[in-house]
């Protein structure tokens, strides 16, 4: 085998692996806490949990039913891989809510929700990291955004507004307040999962000293640095660009404060940039210990 196959097929298990568990959290979280205290959620999750509260129609099929349109949407929306994977992922749970029983764990509203949305959520983010979906809400909003004005966040919002909105008509405005916790508790937990434990802040540097702050930030945190070549874009017409140094780097939130005060020790007059990072991998990432 190749290199090229070894590194597809490597990430092939390990995108089914991240699939699996996903769909057996899920599975926990519906039949565990949300289906036998008749809890929903947001997105198309919630639909059909509506719909099998007021039909009692099994929820396994309504999964595959209500997220086949967005699927196959996905197709020209993200990509073929995308879709099939999802084809995949949304089939397992189907499987896996109708023929796994889990116990029910509590009777405590609160904890229903929470923890319901907590398990739910952890299991869509871990189909994410595997490459797939198993609500396919988010298929729906690219796909609007991308031909309206209306950002991701906003096609996902007003959603979820509608579901709860009728939650509130159908049930009552308790059931629809605690779908809104269930959601908010799932919409979190696939943050933390997708984005990962450590979030990493992006650091742009520009200053005169610029190999001295290079080496503190090897020699003080640990951590890796890139050099950009630039050129200071103030000047008055006619003059020439003065060249300099660009100094970029990865830390944690945790070692933002530390990373300041060493730049401040060497340039109090340094620009500096900050971004979020919601993943990053390769490279000197982990912090390597300092000699």
């Amino acid at each position: 085998m190749d290199t090229k196959k070894r590194i597809e097929f490597k990430h092939i298990i390990h995108d089914i692996f991240f699939i699996i568990i996903g769909v057996l959290c899920a599975s926990f979280g519906l039949k565990g806490f949300l289906l036998p205290n008749e809890f929903i959620d947001g997105g198309v999750m919630g639909i059909s949990l509506i719909i099998t509260e007021v039909t009692n129609f099994p929820l396994s099929i309504l999964l595959i039913i209500i997220n086949a349109p967005f699927i196959i949407l996905g197709f020209s929306t993200i990509s073929k891989q995308f879709a099939i994977r999802s084809i995949f992922a949304i089939i397992l749970l189907a499987f896996s809510v109708h023929f796994i029983s889990f116990p029910m764990i509590t009777n405590d509203k609160l904890l229903i929700a929470v923890f319901g949305g907590f398990f739910l959520g952890l299991g869509i983010g871990l189909a994410i990291r595997g490459g797939s979906v198993i609500d396919g809400t988010e298929v729906l909003a690219i796909f609007i955004s991308r031909k309206s004005s209306l950002t991701i966040g906003d096609v996902i919002l007003i959603f979820n507004v509608i579901i709860f909105s009728v939650a509130a008509y159908i049930f009552s405005i308790e059931v629809s307040l605690y779908a809104m916790l269930t959601y908010l508790s799932a919409s979190k937990t696939v943050d933390f999962v997708v984005s990962g434990i450590e979030e990493y802040v992006g650091v742009t540097i520009i200053s005169e000293q610029s190999e001295e702050i290079r080496t503190a930030i090897i020699e003080k945190l640990g951590r890796a640095c890139t050099i950009y070549l630039g050129k200071r874009g103030y000047a008055k017409p006619g003059e020439v660009l003065r060249k300099v140094d660009i100094v970029y780097t990865l830390v944690t939130r945790l070692e933002l404060s530390k990373l300041h005060e060493e730049i401040e020790k060497i340039d109090e007059k340094a620009f500096v940039v900050m971004h979020s990072i919601k993943d990053a991998k390769g490279g000197m990432i982990k912090k390597r210990p300092i000699e």
